[in-house]
Parts: structure tokens; C-alpha cells; sequence
């Protein structure tokens, strides 16, 4: 351990220390400074001989470190030792994989060199190879064996040959060159004559043979437009004999109504069957990506005879004429030339029927067209990718088929929604309503016709016809059809005969200026009040099946259209679009059910309201301020609660058998709130005494349980303003209402403010004003 005196022991302490004793000690005088620089170096001594402590705890830290450190030596100088030796090694090795790398790349370029000039004798052999078979395969009519030889002569690299000419080999060269160069142009004259000698014979196995052979002379494009001129002339050979069928056809014959769109439907089958049956061949021997060109040929040929197939049917079927008829008819109104629905009926059929056709020719013709784009684009860029689908697009929406497709379809639409509408009006004006049906049988009817038309529209295969029949559909049930219901409720529920009497007029002037409305469908008058009711409430009834209607059409169209169109190019933008449509379409279900609304509450107003307020007024006949005999009598014999439950049940027995389940619920709904608000204003108007308020609570809870028990909706909370009242009516003191209201009311929510509990104890006879005035609520 060091001592005080030692140089660390002088370094650890404070700064200051010699110039207090060289300086302030010398120079003090008085006892207090002495003190005070003693008190001052035995703190410095303290905190010097805590830094020697410390210092002295790490001394064997310390000399353990020291040990390890001198054990090291010894390893640490073998490492230096293998360290030196790896570098050496390091070095002999890199300066080897100089000098063999140098040798390496001198080996490389010998062997590029030597295969060079391997590949250069290679190409003059098969140079002279090529010019001695294909002299031989010409003088024997072996055109294929002469077309693999060209074939082979245009596959060698041409800069090898140009080396060869360089040479010593130019003369023999040129030579073959020469007489190559000639047999090429001879062979491709003669192979085309060839063919297009075997194209306008028809003779088949000579074309397929020609036309295998084209593509070894590089004559891709000839060889498929040919080839493509034979299949477009047996087609159209086909095509105009199955004309001639369908317009000589028997008009008894079962497939009549739809010859023309078989007629097409065979002249696309038939460009199909050209298409599995050559598309082998045109792959192995034309490489993929050709199907595009030889597709592009026979779709112009399928435009012509698809056209002459339409041309016909229009004539035929009379097609223009009819939707003139039609127009003319849908924009003069009552006045015009009409035409029966059930003529057009075959006709919208078979359009629809074309026109699927249509649809899936062209999405096979996608199918095998992207394929076989997919298969030669693997490898190519993608403006050659994106210029290939630009292609296809324009073939399958730009070709005269798709053109007039779409023609066909938009004379189509406003005929189908005539049909519709003219078949509606009918159904409306054929509505009859059996006994035991709660619904007429227009309902039915209208939903039946409205189905077949979508579904027809549907059958097209054509999104943008799917969206405008149901845009149509919409148009009808929300303005038109939805109309009539209308004009019958307004005729009104009849209470009384001079109330019957004026709804009678009030009926006949809303149906003349509905019949003097363009293509407002015609309803028809009610002669009596029973029949006036019974027509109330099926319409009521009616109303309610158009909703739930409305409701099951749009979910079987999502279905529908989503299993049509899911497989279609573009699908997500047709079903975005249909979605809209159908959104709009159930947006019409909503407003049946506030027109259901709507009739149910002038029923309400109009057959319960009259009557349950005289029931509910006489309440007040009936005192309540009573003691204890008048109670027991009560008790009984019931003053006035089972009568008035009497009264409604028979009331509500008409409602119940003539309205559906639902309706007849709303309805008691709605008598129920009449009957607890008009029961609350004529309880206020009475007085009760304290058995009198115990008999309101008996009345209350029959009624509530009779109501309870003529409907599955929930009506407590009807009353809850009543049961509260009922309850204030129980007290036997003012004061007990501290128990019930407030922090003390537990689940107990009340419906009343503080005034109207107050009023509610005023009606007790034996409460005193004074007492109620002093709550504090």
C-alpha cells in the first residue's frame, strides 16, 4: 500500500493543497482561520484516504489481469508464426491462378476457333449437301424432301458462307449458291401453282400437303391466306346450302320458330370444328402465334355468311316492320297501330338466341387466339405483347358479326320492353282474386312476365341488354305498376255509406285521368262496399308480394349474371354495371313497402280510429273513484275492459283473415299506439281513488295480455306510459312516489316528466295538492 508521502498520493490530492500551506497557513493569525483550514485539510486527508482504499480493492483485479496477460505470450507468438506462414501460402496460390487462368483463356480461344472452323466445314458440306439433294428431290417430284433442303440451305449462317467465298472454296461456293438461289425461286412457283391449283379443285390432302410445305420456304403469310381461301370456300359452300334449308324450311316443322338462329349457330359450329381440327397442324408446322392470321381470314368469310343469315331473318320474320310498329306505337300512345305481344314473342327468342350464339363463338375464338399469343409471347417484349392483345380486340370487336349483333339487340330492347309493358297492362286488366287468395292474381302475373323478359335478355349473353331490360323492368314497376296499386288505395277502405259513396266519385275521377295518361295501365271500378273492402285489403296484400317479389328477383338475377358473366372478357366492369341496375331495382322494393305503409295507416285511420275512440272514450263512463263494494262488483262483473276486448277482437277478425300475417301484425301495431295514446288522454280526464287506481291496474294488464296475445310483435313499450301511470294511481301515500323515482328507481326508466307525475297524482281523489306541490322530483 503506498504511502501518504508517495508521488500518487500527492497526485490524488486536491490542487489547492500546497498553496494553503505555503500560503494562508503562514499567514494566519487568528484561532477561528486556524480552525477553519483545519476542518478543511482533515475533509481533504478523508477524501484521500478513500480514493487510497479504492485504489488498494483493485490491486488483485489487477495482478489477475497481469497473469492472463503473461500466459498469453507464448500463444500469441505461434499465431504470428501461422499468420506469416498463411500468407505465404496466400501468395504461391495467386500467383499459380494467374499463370493458369493465362493458359485457360488460351485454351477457350483455341477451342471457339476449332468449333469456328468445324461449323465452316460443317456449313460447306451441308452447302453441297443441299445443293446435290435438292437437284435430286426436284427430278423426282419430292417437293417436301426439296422444300427440307431449302430449308436448311436459308437456316446456315450466312456470314460463315461469306467467309468461305473469301477463301480458297469460292468458285465451288458460289456455284451452289447459284444453283440454291434458283431451285428456292423455282420450288416457291411451283409450290404456290401447286397449291392454288389444289385450293380451287377442293382437293384437301393436296392442299394440306402444299401447305405444309410453305412454311420450310419461308412463306408464312401465302401459305395461310391460301390455305385459308380453301377453308373459307368450303365454308361458304356449307353456309349458303344451310340457307337455302332454313328458307325452304316447313313452318310446322318443331325448330321453325328458331331456324335462322340454328341456321348461324351451324356456321359458327362449323368455323369452330375448322378450328380444333387445323390448329394442330397450323402450330407444328407455322409455329404459334399464326392461328391470329389464318383466324383473321375466315372471320371476314364468317361476317359475309353470318350477314346473309341476318339479312334473311329480318326479311322473314318481318323484323324492321315489327319495331316500327312497335316505336310508332310507344311514342303516339293509345292511338297508334298496334301489334300483339304474343307475335313478337318468337321473334325476341330466336334474336336473343342469335346473339348467344354470337357470344360464344367469340369468346372461343378469345380462348384459342390468347392461348396461342401466350405461348409465342413467352419470350417476347411487351409492345409486342400489348400490339397483340390490341389485335385480338380489334378482330373480335370491329368484325361485322359483332356489328350486327349489336344491331339486332338494339331494335330488340324496345320491342322486348314493349312486349313487356303491353303484357302487364293485360295481366292488370285480367286481375281477378279467388276466394281463400289473400292476392290478386295480377301480382303473379306481372313478376311472371317481368322474369321471363329479363331472363330472355339474360339468355342474350349481352351485359349491356341485361342492364336495359332490367333498367326497363324498374321504369314499369316503380311507375306504372306500382300506379294501379296506388289509384286502388286511394279508393279507400269504406266505413260508412255516405263515406262509400264519396270515395266511389273520388275513384272514378282518379281512374278517368289515369286512363287519359299515356301508357298508364287501366284499373277497374268497384261497385260495392264489400267489395270495396275485400279489393282494400288484397291490394294491400298485393303490395306486400310486390316487395318481397322485387326482393327474390334481385337475388336470383345476382346469381344469374354472376355465373353468365363471371367466365366473359371484362367481366368486373358488366357486373359493376349490373350491380347498379339491380341496386336500383331493389330501391323499388323500398318504396312499395312505404306505399304498404302508407295504406295501412289510412286503414288505420279510416276503419279502427273511428272505433276504438268512442271504446276508449267510454272509459269514462265508468268511475273510478269507487270503495270497496263497488269494487268487488267490478270484480264480477267487468265494466268495461272484456267488453272492449270483445269489441276489437271482433274488429280485427275481418283484418285477420283478409290481410297476410305481417300486414296483420302492422296493423295491430299501429291500433295498438292508437290505443294507448287515446287511453292516456282519457285516463287524464278521469279521478281515481285508491281502489279505483288498483281496478285500472286489472283493466291495463287484460288489455295488454289480449294485445300481446293477438300479435308476435312486442307491445309493453307501447304501454309503458300507461303501466307507470297505473303504478303512481297504486301509491298509498304521495310520498311513496320517493321510492320509484330518481336514484331509487332501479331498471326502472321512466317515461313521464316530473309535471305529468304530478298531474297523474292529482287524479287521486284523496291526494292532497299541497302534498303533491312539496315533492321534489
Amino acid at each position: 500500500m503506498e504511502e501518504v508521502g508517495s508521488p500518487a498520493v500527492r497526485r490524488s490530492c486536491p490542487a489547492g493543497l500546497s498553496a494553503v500551506r505555503a500560503e494562508t497557513i503562514e499567514g494566519l493569525t487568528e484561532l477561528e482561520d486556524l480552525e477553519r483550514v483545519y476542518a478543511q485539510l482533515c475533509g481533504e486527508e478523508a477524501e484521500v484516504q478513500t480514493e487510497l482504499e479504492a485504489l488498494a480493492g483493485q490491486q488483485s483485479s489487477i495482478e489477475t489481469k497481469m497473469l492472463a496477460l503473461q500466459r498469453l505470450g507464448p500463444n500469441l507468438q505461434l499465431i504470428e508464426g501461422d499468420a506469416a506462414q498463411l500468407s505465404g501460402m496466400i501468395n504461391f496460390t495467386c500467383s499459380l491462378a494467374e499463370n493458369v487462368s493465362s493458359k485457360v483463356r488460351q485454351l477457350d480461344l483455341t477451342k471457339k476457333r476449332l468449333y469456328q472452323a468445324i461449323q465452316r466445314a460443317d456449313d460447306i458440306l451441308d452447302l453441297k449437301f443441299c445443293t446435290d439433294g435438292v437437284q435430286t428431290a426436284l427430278r423426282n417430284q419430292d417437293y417436301e424432301q426439296a422444300a427440307a433442303h431449302i430449308h436448311r440451305y436459308l437456316s446456315l449462317d450466312q456470314s460463315v458462307i461469306e467467309l468461305s467465298r473469301q477463301g480458297g472454296e469460292s468458285t465451288a461456293v458460289d456455284a451452289s449458291l447459284a444453283l440454291l438461289q434458283e431451285a428456292e425461286l423455282s420450288l416457291k412457283a411451283l409450290v404456290t401453282k401447286r397449291l392454288e391449283e389444289a385450293v380451287a379443285t377442293g382437293d384437301l390432302p393436296q392442299v394440306e400437303r402444299f401447305f405444309k410445305i410453305l412454311p420450310l420456304l419461308g412463306l408464312h403469310e401465302q401459305g395461310l391466306a391460301q390455305f385459308a381461301q380453301y377453308l373459307c370456300s368450303q365454308l361458304a359452300s356449307k353456309a349458303e346450302e344451310n340457307l337455302l334449308l332454313a328458307v325452304g324450311s316447313d313452318l310446322g316443322e318443331r325448330r321453325a320458330p328458331v331456324i335462322f338462329a340454328d341456321t348461324l349457330t351451324l356456321l359458327l359450329e362449323g368455323i369452330a370444328r375448322i378450328v380444333e381440327t387445323h390448329q394442330p397442324i397450323v402450330e407444328t408446322y407455322y409455329g404459334p402465334g399464326r392461328l391470329y392470321v389464318l383466324l383473321t381470314h375466315l372471320q371476314k368469310e364468317c361476317d359475309v355468311q353470318a350477314q346473309k343469315v341476318v339479312d334473311k331473318f329480318i326479311k322473314q320474320r318481318d323484323y324492321h316492320n315489327k319495331f316500327q310498329v312497335v316505336q310508332s306505337s310507344m311514342m303516339r300512345g293509345v292511338s297508334a297501330e298496334k301489334i300483339e305481344p304474343r307475335e313478337l314473342d318468337p321473334v325476341l327468342c330466336e334474336v336473343t338466341l342469335m346473339n348467344s350464339r354470337a357470344e360464344l363463338y367469340l369468346r372461343f375464338l378469345r380462348r384459342r387466339i390468347t392461348a396461342d399469343f401466350e405461348v409465342a409471347d413467352a419470350v417476347a417484349a411487351e409492345t409486342v405483347i400489348r400490339e397483340h392483345h390490341q389485335s385480338l380486340e380489334r378482330l373480335l370487336k370491329d368484325c361485322q358479326l359483332s356489328r350486327t349483333m349489336q344491331e339486332l339487340i338494339g331494335f330488340y330492347i324496345p320491342m322486348e320492353e314493349y312486349y313487356m309493358r303491353e303484357t302487364v297492362n293485360k295481366a292488370v286488366a285480367m286481375d281477378t282474386a279467388e276466394a281463400g287468395q289473400l292476392s290478386s292474381s295480377m301480382v303473379d302475373d306481372v313478376f311472371y312476365i317481368v322474369k321471363k323478359c329479363i331472363s330472355r335478355a339474360l339468355t342474350s349473353g349481352s351485359s349491356d341488354c341485361v342492364c336495359a331490360m332490367i333498367n326497363h323492368a324498374t321504369s314499369m314497376l316503380e311507375a306504372d305498376f306500382r300506379e294501379v296499386l296506388v289509384c286502388k288505395l286511394r279508393a279507400g277502405y269504406p266505413a260508412s255509406a255516405l263515406q262509400d259513396l264519396q270515395r266511389g266519385v273520388s275513384s272514378a275521377v282518379s281512374l278517368m285521368q289515369s286512363s287519359l295518361q299515356h301508357g298508364k295501365i287501366q284499373t277497374l271500378g268497384i261497385e260495392s262496399q264489400e267489395q270495396a273492402k275485400s279489393a282494400y285489403l288484397v291490394t294491400l296484400n298485393n303490395v306486400e308480394v310486390c316487395s318481397e317479389n322485387i326482393s327474390t328477383l334481385k337475388k336470383n338475377l345476382e346469381s344469374d349474371c354472376a355465373k353468365l358473366f363471371s367466365q366473359a372478357a371484362g367481366s368486373e366492369h358488366a357486373q359493376a354495371k349490373i350491380d347498379s341496375c339491380l341496386s336500383d331495382l331493389m330501391n323499388t322494393s323500398s318504396k312499395f313497402k312505404d306505399l304498404l305503409q302508407e295504406g295501412l295507416q289510412e286503414l288505420n285511420n279510416t276503419a279502427i280510429k273511428p272505433q276504438v275512440k268512442p271504446w276508449i272514450s267510454n272509459f269514462l263512463s265508468v268511475s273510478h273513484n269507487i270503495e270497496e263494494e263497488e269494487f268487488s262488483e267490478y270484480e264480477a262483473n267487468d265494466p268495461w275492459v272484456q267488453q272492449l276486448v270483445v269489441q276489437l277482437e271482433q274488429l280485427m277478425a275481418e283484418f285477420k283473415v283478409g290481410l297476410s300475417p305481417m300486414i296483420y301484425d302492422t296493423l295491430t301495431s299501429l291500433m295498438t299506439s292508437l290505443i294507448a295514446m287515446e287511453l292516456e288522454k282519457t285516463v287524464f280526464k278521469c279521478t281515481f281513488s285508491r281502489l279505483g287506481g288498483l281496478q285500472f291496474d286489472k283493466e291495463l294488464r287484460s288489455l295488454v295480455a289480449y294485445l300481446s296475445s293477438v300479435t308476435s310483435w312486442t307491445i309493453r313499450d307501447k304501454f309503458a306510459r300507461l303501466t307507470q301511470m297505473a303504478t303512481i294511481l297504486n301509491l298509498e301515500r304521495v310520498s311513496e312516489i320517493l321510492d320509484y323515482w330518481g336514484p331509487n328507481s332501479g331498471p326502472l326508466t321512466w317515461r313521464l316528466t316530473p309535471a305529468e307525475v304530478r298531474q297523474v297524482l292529482a287524479l287521486r281523489v284523496d291526494f292532497r295538492s299541497e302534498d303533491i306541490k312539496r315533492l321534489r322530483l
